[in-house]
């Protein structure tokens, strides 16, 4: 039987390809240490969602509890699934500016360091199948930032005659600007994976995604917008706002959506592959307008709290354009939109996500 392997499938969009690859009617192999839990707390532990994985696929998901950065236990993966791999779908990161910041050398280590042996693992034991490479927008530093914004009662926003009002393009540099830590660390395993395509003749992509988000998101405060927007809600948080007067603008794509762009490269793969990949125009908000949208579900107040320094390298708006990945798979459609996906995350947390006595 043909394989989809996966790593981080505990986490938003891993657990996401688990199913829907599965759906396939491939066998999925996950690989997940839970690593989430070490970098942000139990409440952002993955755990649930692999026992949640494993209680609904039965015999179709097997799960390895391996490190990314353990070689000789990934390599006894790669070696005993062999050629049956199909595809290879890597979600597995460390994905926070501030915690790289704590521990350069281990966000390194996962992003980039992990991100190579899964490449080169797949080069040696399964060259054909096509990998999927969850990058991010992060990649571009902070040069979305110099773009000429104009200050909006609710948002920043760009003039409608601006050759990006309509979304960033793959044509924006990734040189001369600051990236942050985790920014520069993805930086490397995203040349990496086109290196690998373009040097070895492998099917890759990398997907620079922007706001990834859902219901199945274990979210926290330094890391997954709109679920910690309306958890801090329902739970009677005080949410940290870092700067731009709370007008940043962040696109929003709901991990269905993301996995459906997979499988269409998985089905027709190129090599070197990047595309910007997000909510675009259709998917998008600031962070005031999704505070006003978690209080009409809730019918509750946000609490909040203002700092006027920015994190550093974080992106004062951001909407990226689908248009090359759309060309090149016009068969593919979004979905979701941000009231779309902050009702389903309500939803799926309404017993779960209460204010603590």
């Amino acid at each position: 039987m043909s394989v989809a392997l996966v790593t981080g499938s505990g986490g938003l969009i891993g657990s996401e390809a688990v199913r829907h690859f599965a759906g396939l009617g491939l066998a999925v192999v996950g690989i997940d240490n839970d690593m989430r839990s070490r970098f942000f707390g139990a409440e952002a532990s993955t755990a649930w969602n692999v026992l949640r994985l494993t209680s609904d696929l039965g015999d179709a998901y097997t799960h390895h509890d391996v490190d990314i950065r353990d070689r000789d236990a990934l390599a006894g993966i790669f070696r005993r699934y062999g050629r049956d791999i199909a595809v290879v779908i890597h979600t597995a990161a460390q994905p926070s500016h501030d915690w790289a910041l704590r521990d350069p050398f281990t966000d390194f280590d996962v992003n980039a360091g992990g991100t190579l042996n899964v490449l080169q693992n797949v080069r040696e034991h399964c060259i054909d199948a096509p990998v999927i490479h969850c990058s991010t927008n992060k990649v571009y530093g902070d040069r979305p930032n110099s773009l000429p914004l104009e200050e909006q009662e609710t948002r920043w926003e760009l003039a409608v005659d601006h050759p990006y009002f309509d979304g960033i393009k793959e044509d924006m540099s990734i040189d001369g600007s600051l990236h942050s830590v985790f920014g520069a660390s993805k930086v490397a395993a995203d040349v990496m994976v086109q290196e690998y395509g373009r040097y070895f003749g492998m099917k890759t992509a990398c997907f620079r995604g922007g706001t990834l988000t859902g219901p199945a998101h274990s979210a926290t405060e330094l890391h997954g917008f709109l679920g910690y927007v309306m958890r801090a809600n329902m739970e009677r948080r005080t949410y940290k706002i870092f700067g731009y007067q709370g007008k940043q603008v962040r696109d929003a794509i709901h991990s269905h959506d993301v996995v459906a762009a997979f499988e269409a490269f998985f089905r027709n793969p190129r090599s070197a592959a990047v595309y910007n990949l997000g909510g675009g125009r259709h998917s998008n908000t600031s962070m005031r307008e999704a505070f006003a949208l978690a209080e009409q579900i809730t019918g509750q107040e946000m609490t909040t709290e203002y700092h006027e320094a920015n994190r550093v390298g974080d992106h004062q708006w951001w909407i990226g354009s689908n248009a090359a990945f759309q060309r090149d798979y016009p068969g593919w459609k979004q979905i979701y939109d941000v009231p779309m996906i902050l009702q389903e995350i309500h939803a799926a947390n309404v017993d779960k996500w209460v204010p603590v006595p």
